[in-house]
């Protein structure tokens, strides 16, 4: 490489690295609760008697659900992927309220009981709003991706940069522990390509994840709207009928499935007639898939049902490889002790830049 050629890669390295290395740290620090978000917000719920026990139908935890709120109406219901004996009713003013007025009330899945908020959770949410969009919608989301573009040039300058720079060093040198620039320097460099992976790994599906509401909306305006198609001249139903039937519908259509939303009439992910109805598979890959389905909210009949698109399908399959959903709790400490490594990373580059070592 020439002289010429490395000191761009260089500069490329270290402004994409400066203009990203606040909101990279902010994401850190926030990734590291939620990487352990399902352990920290565990539900009172006694499962040891599960297996020999039914669920309360899908209608009367709706309905215990609604009674916590009389003034107002149920817009989802929804089940985690990873069975924990819950499940939660969102209520809203109106259908069409925003989210940040949607609230959900958890509920123990077997007895339809009303079941207290773990502490933990509100600040978990925040938490959660603030590492998905800043508090910020879309356009937080949208700065985000940015950044995570902005990362990813960064590592990649990075490797190009590393090899001319350390070719006569064996891997893990660190210099004269006298020389503190030098120093932070080969900590910088050693930290950096010892969790290379990890990181771009984590960085590539948080680009995704970013694009979330994106997708979501181009998904709305597209498939969802195709499979309304041929309904909208309906009537729009003159009383809602059994959310368990239109569940036990989708099953019959998709045997061997499990809930994960049923989105009520009105809302964004079904249409002003039908019952938006989510089901996931049982298999490790299909587990994080979602199928729709489209349930007449009268008559409880199959509407329609389309399998998502690859760009949906992408989002599903990057959201629990970023936080370490796939094996379990042993990945998930993984996961946190890489997510420490690159506090350490980012705080060594903030330290060169301020030493004027870069």
């Amino acid at each position: 490489m020439t002289a010429r050629a490395f000191g761009l890669w260089y500069k490329v390295h270290k402004w994409t690295s400066l203009i990203c290395t606040v909101f990279l740290l902010l994401l850190c620090l926030t990734g590291l609760p939620l990487v352990f978000h399902d352990e920290l917000t565990a539900p009172p719920v006694d499962l040891s008697r599960a297996a020999d026990r039914k669920f309360a139908s899908l209608d009367r935890i709706v309905a215990a659900g609604r009674q916590t709120s009389p003034r107002e109406v149920v817009t989802f219901v929804s089940k985690p992927i990873e069975d924990n004996g819950t499940v939660s009713v969102y209520l809203a003013p109106s259908v069409s309220a925003p989210p940040k007025e949607t609230h959900p009330v958890l509920l123990n899945e077997y007895t339809a009981e009303v079941l207290p908020p773990r502490a933990p959770t509100r600040f978990l949410e925040f938490v959660l709003d603030l590492h998905t969009d800043l508090c910020a919608g879309p356009t937080g989301s949208l700065i985000l991706f940015l950044m995570a573009i902005l990362f990813l040039a960064s590592l990649v300058s990075g490797v190009v940069v590393y090899g001319p720079f350390t070719r006569h060093w064996r891997f893990g040198d660190i210099r004269s522990p006298t020389q503190r620039r030098a120093r932070w320097l080969d900590l910088h460099n050693l930290l950096g390509m010892v969790t290379l992976g990890w990181v771009f790994v984590v960085g590539f599906t948080g680009s995704i994840n970013a694009l979330s509401p994106f997708i979501a909306g181009l998904w709305q305006s597209t498939e969802l709207r195709a499979m309304a198609a041929p309904f909208e001249h309906q009537p729009a139903p003159t009383k809602l009928g059994s959310p368990q039937a239109a569940l036990d519908s989708a099953l019959r259509e998709q045997p061997g499935n499990s809930l994960v939303t049923l989105a009520f009439p009105g809302t964004p992910f079904a249409t002003p007639r039908h019952y938006g109805v989510y089901l996931h598979g049982s298999r490790p890959l299909t587990s994080r898939i979602l199928k729709p389905f489209l349930i007449d909210s009268e008559t409880g009949i199959l509407a329609a049902h389309r399998e998502m698109p690859w760009y949906v399908k992408t989002l599903f399959l990057s959201e629990p490889l970023h936080f370490g959903d796939y094996g379990g709790f042993p990945l998930k400490l993984l996961w946190a002790a890489f997510d420490v490594v690159a506090i350490v990373v980012l705080v060594s580059g903030l330290s060169l830049w301020r030493l004027r070592a870069v």
